[in-house]
């Protein structure tokens, strides 16, 4: 193959990656479409800490069917005939488990574990994007609905 099908293949790669990192967030600060103008429960309390933390970034096919693409384009490049047969297969292999190595790096965020102890006494802990600073002894809000609950200022 020509170096510039490869670059092709590359730029696919990168564009997926790019993709599937805007397909979820777990910030503070970021409603998706479902949970715009839905009502949500608000419960007040007090920090009590704050732990960093990595929130793992996503795992979808993308990542691994264009690093496979890629892989077995690089791949037949090897020998002739049944080796380059091989040479795809093996490639296709690597470039899929590569391609999932790099989303999951190129989508993983910082984060904060928060605990939160409610005014009524109960604690609460909460994991979401490090986009938004917490000290224990503020006062915060948790805003619950729809399967999440966020902590806000």
């Amino acid at each position: 193959m020509n170096i510039s099908f490869l670059s092709l293949c590359g730029a696919a790669l990168a564009g997926a990656l790019a993709v599937s990192g805007c397909a979820s967030t777990s910030s503070g600060n970021v409603y998706d479409a479902r949970q715009a103008r839905q009502e949500q429960t608000v419960r007040l309390g007090v920090v009590e800490s704050v732990r960093t933390v990595t929130i793992e970034g996503s795992r979808s096919p993308i990542g691994a069917v264009a690093g496979g693409a890629v892989g077995g384009v690089a791949g037949s490049n090897v020998g002739g005939g049944r080796g380059s047969t091989i040479g795809s297969i093996l490639g296709a292999v690597a470039g899929g488990v590569a391609g999932s190595i790099l989303e999951e790096r190129a989508t993983r965020k910082d984060g904060l574990e928060i605990t939160v102890k409610l005014d009524g006494g109960e604690l609460r802990a909460i994991t979401q994007e490090a986009d938004e600073s917490f000290k224990p002894g503020e006062r915060v809000r948790l805003l619950s609905g729809g399967g999440v609950t966020r902590v806000s200022h």
